[in-house]
């Protein structure tokens, strides 16, 4: 089996784009472009981490994996006050 050619993850609106290999967290792959994406439990329950991807639904970024099969997934990260320090 193949592995996976990488996808290109674009952060708006910091309009940081970042390879990633399918699977990977997505949150992973924010810290390691250096993009802060708010968390809270990093288990999915407190829903801290959520962005919205361009053409799909909000999705929780500490237990969401890059998606195969897409070259570009763009993330629209937004602030929660509640989650800002």
């Amino acid at each position: 089996m193949l592995p996976h050619p990488p996808v290109e993850v674009r952060f708006l609106p910091e309009d940081v784009t970042v390879p990633a290999t399918p699977g990977e967290s997505l949150l992973t792959v924010a810290e390691r472009a250096g993009v802060v994406i708010p968390t809270g439990c990093r288990m999915g329950s407190c829903w801290a981490c959520v962005v919205d991807v361009e053409d799909g639904d909000p999705i929780r970024s500490c237990i969401t994996a890059v998606p195969a099969g897409r070259p570009l997934w763009t993330l629209h990260l937004y602030g929660d006050p509640t989650w800002e320090a």
